[in-house]
């Protein structure tokens, strides 16, 4: 029984109580407390505490407390009170008496109250010796504790055993005697009493046989031999005790939880197995037993080995992937699953690939890989089938084939309305409808995935499912992973072609963690190029639906414009052409799932400048050159444009005074036309002349003396810049009187060369017969500013210069040039030849 203590100091007191008692003092001088019916009560029962003093004391107070808790109180010397529904185990009852001015307080007396039960009658006794050398141990139900009980066991030539032990029994109480095997025919019984302080009861008597009590030891030493390094047949070999007559074996596969059970009859420690399978790992256990009576030992250690290996069984389940490379190869990539344990019956070494051209050349490639895929680039001519077997240590499978052709060639095949949903975490159920008009019978369908990666680089792995033709629908659950999207196509099979749809789709979905990164936005006729960058594949939480571009004015409050774009993974760019010329804009992209939109992207801003179209430079271009073209097909305008070019051109662009009598200018253009007309060409001659032809030697016909002549050679006189367009020496030029009459002599024509010559005002023009000519001297020789006298040397400084009635008359020539005019050098050469390579002569002379 349990004991109910209150606290230490309850339990100090009830030990004191219980020694006083024992040793026969009185504890109680002053009163007694006792229990009725007894101090000792069965749970449940009622019990009456009554607390009496020894000397009359009537002015003085009783109280009666249980554990400290008052449970009644009353004036004079006697009180008691009924108490029920005591717990198990002990209860303290004190009587305590109080003086009248409640000053002191002093214990009377107290008393234990125990709490137990009737003992239960044991059951399920029985009893069992352990191998040839143990001894009897017996066990029962006990039901609720009880204080005492006491284990009997009887058996022939007056064996008796009993053993007693308190509540704290083992679970097993050895009653220490060994049954040796002269007692095989013998029969035993058993029999357990329960006693505490309220009664005793018995178990009902059990009787054993030899064969019942007695139980032998597990097997041991268990081993395995597999006979020619069969897998199919082994012997399995243990010990057990020697007068052990039946065996039971059971054994299974470490992936299975289900035993196979074989029973066998002496044995003698040995049994041979028969339906073991290769290259599985097993686990053995054996049990033993005396006799057809009796019970079982324990299972022995399990013994675990694996079998040897065996040539493969089944066909590998291939597909395969065709991808163009030019216009006369292909890419073939084979693909194959692994063979299940009981099909590859042993370690799969390698795999033997084979590629054949079934039709022209007859053209084999063969391989071995370790991996369950394998790529050639062939020829796109031909037809071509794929076979492929697996190999381990004790051969090879058979070779599984599939014919190379078009996987979506034929669109009739193609199967209809194909969809996938979400099927929990880790699923997806695809989907589809039949093809409309299949003109061959439908072998089977294969579901084919792969994780859609628009910008891996390497190539993602396949995996695929066959279906039967009678079935519209599959549970893709093969390496799948939420969040993440998958591209799946259904192909339908048959004798005629191959056809497929495809699908995209994720077992669950997320708002993607980032918007799509714009790159650059650049502006091509009219509108804007968005170019941006795809989610990278941990941020994009299942498969994007949509793009949304959007954009507004810079430092707008109204809402923003957007465009929803369909996602496409090639595509990553996309014009607007509804924004407007010189307008700063800001723009923005977010990426859609099944679950929702992710924040925004960068935000970049832009500004469409309007360029004008090639077709508008095109109109105006042509447009302008019309105009031109009819202005310049107006003489009076050409004329002006050609002054105007020939006072902007640069002086560097002049060359030497050609020949008068040879020039090509001389010839074409007779100086005595009454009308010049202004070509065309003498633009460009006014631009820069042509190279100068060969010099030629003239042989003075005309003698002029000078009046002072100091020097054969004759020297270019210093500009003056006293007149625009006009240049005059610093020394006065004379010329004699006699030399006029030579002067005269002068032909016609040559007195009409050196005219045009010597004329050199704007207002000269061709077609004005009538404007005055300043005839010149012979001795002048010409400059880029007209005909120059050779003695200027000579002539007398101080001498006014001669004026020519005529010259009065020339109008005064404007230089428009930009460049500075620069000095010829001076003529050097003497003699009577004068060369005209020796003079230097600008092209705006002739031009004047």
């Amino acid at each position: 029984m349990a004991l109910t203590v209150g606290g230490c100091t309850l339990a100090l007191v009830f030990i004191t109580t219980w020694l006083l008692i024992q040793a026969n003092i009185d504890v109680c001088p002053k009163g007694n407390v006792i229990a009725k019916p007894s101090h000792v009560i069965s749970l449940g029962s009622a019990v009456n505490i009554s607390c009496s003093l020894k000397n009359n004391a009537s002015a003085n107070k009783l109280i009666l407390e249980r554990e400290g808790i008052q449970i009644a109180s009353g004036r004079g010397s006697f009180i008691s009170a009924q108490v029920t529904h005591l717990p198990l185990g002990k209860t303290l009852f004190v009587c305590k008496l109080v003086s009248a001015h409640r000053a002191e307080i002093w214990p009377v007396c107290g008393v234990v109250i125990s709490v137990g039960v009737v003992p239960e009658q044991p059951q399920n006794l029985s009893c069992e010796q352990t191998g040839e050398r143990g001894t009897v141990a017996c066990t029962w139900s006990r039901g609720r504790d009880t204080y005492l009980y006491t284990l009997q066991f009887n058996g022939p030539k007056n064996l008796t055993c009993q053993k007693q032990c308190r509540k704290d029994c083992p679970e097993w109480l050895d009653l220490g005697i060994n049954l040796p095997s002269e007692y095989s025919e013998s029969t035993f019984t058993a029999k357990v009493t329960a006693t505490n302080s309220l009664g005793n009861t018995s178990s009902l008597l059990s009787t054993f046989t030899f064969s019942d009590i007695v139980k032998p030891l597990p097997p041991w030493n268990m081993r395995i031999n597999f006979l020619n390094a069969s897998s199919s047949r082994c012997t399995l070999q243990w010990e057990d005790e020697g007068w052990v007559l039946l065996n039971r074996l059971r054994y299974r596969p470490k992936s299975s939880s289900f035993w196979n059970m074989v029973n066998v009859t002496t044995a003698r420690g040995k049994h041979d197995l028969l339906d073991l399978k290769p290259f599985t790992e097993y686990e053995f256990q054996i049990s033993s037993k005396l006799h057809y009576k009796g019970s079982w030992s324990e299972w022995s250690e399990s013994l675990r080995i694996q079998t040897p290996e065996a040539e493969p069984t089944g066909i590998l389940d291939i597909w395969y992937m065709k991808q163009h490379v030019d216009y006369n190869r292909q890419q073939i990539s084979v693909f194959w699953k692994n063979l299940s344990v009981s099909e590859a019956r042993g370690q799969i070494l390698y795999y033997q690939v084979t590629l054949q051209e079934v039709t022209g050349r007859k053209i084999i490639l063969q391989n071995i890989t370790g991996y369950t895929s394998w790529t050639w680039v062939i020829p796109r001519t031909g037809t071509w089938t794929a076979a492929v077997s697996a190999a381990n240590s004790r051969g090879s499978s058979l070779p599984t084939y599939i014919k190379i052709m078009d996987l979506c060639s034929t669109g009739s095949l193609a199967p209809r309305e194909v969809f996938a949903n979400s099927e929990g975490m880790d699923d997806i159920v695809v989907a589809w409808r039949p093809p409309r008009k299949a003109t061959f019978a439908i072998q089977e369908y294969v579901v084919e995935w792969k994780s859609f990666h628009p910008e891996a680089s390497m190539q993602p792995p396949l995996n695929w499912l066959r279906v039967p033709s009678y079935n519209v629908s599959a549970l893709v659950s093969e390496n799948i992973k939420p969040y993440i999207c998958y591209e799946i196509c259904v192909h339908v099979l048959s004798e005629g072609g191959r056809g497929c749809s495809c699908v995209q789709g994720s077992s669950k979905n997320k708002e993607p963690r980032s918007g799509p990164h714009i790159n650059t936005i650049t502006e091509e006729s009219g509108s804007a190029f968005v170019f941006w960058n795809h989610i990278p594949i941990q941020n994009q939480m299942g498969c994007i639906l949509h793009y949304k571009i959007y954009w507004k004015e810079r430092d707008s409050k109204s809402q923003p414009e957007l465009c929803e774009i369909p996602y496409k993974p090639s595509q990553n760019s996309f014009s607007i052409n509804k924004l407007h010329t010189r307008v700063t804009y800001i723009l923005w992209m977010t990426a859609l799932t099944a679950a929702g939109e992710s924040p925004q992207g960068n935000v970049i801003e832009f500004r469409l400048q309007g360029k004008a179209t090639w077709k508008a430079f095109v109109v105006s271009s042509i447009c302008t050159a019309i105009v031109i073209v009819g202005i310049f097909s107006t003489q009076y305008f050409r004329q002006k444009v050609f002054v105007l070019l020939s006072a902007l051109r640069p002086q560097w662009c002049s060359r030497e005074i050609p020949d008068p009598a040879n020039s090509t200018w001389a010839k074409k253009y007779p100086i005595v036309e009454e009308k010049m007309q202004l070509p065309w060409d003498w633009i460009q001659v006014a631009l820069c002349a042509p190279e100068e032809p060969e010099p030629l030697v003239i042989n003075e016909v005309l003698q002029m003396t000078p009046i002072f002549q100091h020097s054969q050679c004759t020297k270019w006189p210093e500009r003056r810049p006293d007149m625009q367009g006009h240049f005059t020496s610093k020394e006065d030029i004379a010329y004699s009187s006699s030399s006029l009459q030579p002067s005269r002599a002068l032909t016609a024509e040559t007195r009409q060369l050196y005219k045009v010559l010597g004329s050199r005002g704007h207002d000269s023009k061709p077609e004005n017969p009538a404007s005055p000519l300043m005839v010149l001297p012979v001795d002048y020789l010409p400059n880029h500013e007209g005909y120059l006298p050779s003695n200027i040397e000579e002539l007398p400084p101080q001498e006014a210069p001669l004026t020519d009635p005529l010259e009065e008359l020339e109008p005064q020539h404007i230089s428009l040039s930009i460049f500075a005019s620069h000095s010829l050098h001076p003529l050097t050469s003497c003699g009577e030849k004068l060369t005209l390579d020796q003079l230097k002569m600008g092209c705006d002379s002739l031009l004047h």
